[in-house]
């Protein structure tokens, strides 16, 4: 079994900078433009079939990467986003803040002790839905010579890929995965290997850099 895990491209609240989880926000144009530079780089790779998240900006990109070829995607409510709850939709870096904690920043620095709205998720809860994702996944034998491209979000191809990283503990691997990152990861007698991390087929400028939340200068 070979998956292509790919993140979602960009989205408007991607650049302003806004809690999106479970919010249901679709692609701006340059996510558009970014899902179809990633597809042109992938057009060789002999998908069989696609598992998407069903947020727009997921089932956009993998309809934009698969754009023109007769391969089928399935949905799975397993692979959405970590709800962020209440606080979706409220600003969250430095210039826009309004998220009602004094410990947001545990998220990136210390995500298994995040403590979340209310009426969110913590990274365990997206860690215990996705990892029942990769169970059932890997353990599908008429699948195991299938090439599969599956399309989730920044937190939650990280939880994805918790059940490949030898060390567990190190959930974000640096950072959160640029807009249509794609992971490649083989998994043979239901043992899973890294193949490529966080590999983008565009000029990173193009972007946002999630680490310090701005669009960089165009080159």
């Amino acid at each position: 079994m070979k998956l292509y895990i790919i993140r979602h491209g960009e989205t408007d609240w991607n650049v302003i900078g806004r809690l999106q989880g479970q919010t249901d926000i679709p692609l701006n144009e340059n996510g558009i433009r970014l899902a179809g530079i990633t597809g042109q780089a992938l057009s060789q790779i002999p998908f069989d079939f696609a598992i998407s998240s069903p947020l727009k900006r997921a089932l956009q990109t993998a309809q934009l990467v698969l754009e023109g070829r007769n391969v089928p995607i399935f949905l799975d409510d397993r692979i959405r986003e970590i709800s962020f709850g209440s606080w979706e939709g409220l600003g969250c870096r430095s210039h826009n803040f309004e998220i009602p904690s004094d410990h947001f920043d545990d998220f990136f620095s210390d995500p298994f002790h995040f403590q979340p709205a209310a009426d969110g998720e913590t990274i365990n809860d997206l860690c215990a839905r996705t990892r029942d994702f990769w169970q059932d996944l890997i353990s599908r034998r008429d699948w195991s010579d299938k090439t599969i491209l599956i399309a989730s979000h920044g937190c939650a191809c990280r939880a994805i890929l918790n059940n490949v990283y030898e060390n567990k503990q190190d959930f974000w691997h640096g950072h959160v995965p640029p807009n249509c990152a794609v992971n490649i990861v083989s998994v043979q007698d239901g043992k899973a290997r890294l193949e490529a991390e966080d590999q983008v087929f565009y000029d990173q400028s193009e972007g946002v850099d999630f680490r310090t939340g701005e669009h960089k200068a165009k080159q």
